[in-house]
């Protein structure tokens, strides 16, 4: 997820240096989202890896 957040990111990168500033602005708020969630799914991941080992067996 966070590969695609950073292709996002250069595609929008690209697309204002040509001057779309739409696709621009639309691949940029697509890079966000993504990155955004990857964030979320990362830190649930971290918290039940914690939670998981504490576990009793």
């Amino acid at each position: 997820m966070l590969y695609w957040a950073l292709v996002f990111f250069v595609v929008a990168i690209v697309a204002a240096l040509f001057g779309f500033g739409g696709i621009a602005s639309a691949s940029a708020g697509i890079a966000q989202i993504l990155f955004f969630v990857f964030i979320v799914l990362f830190a649930i991941a971290l918290i039940a890896n914690a939670l998981r080992g504490r576990a009793p067996r």
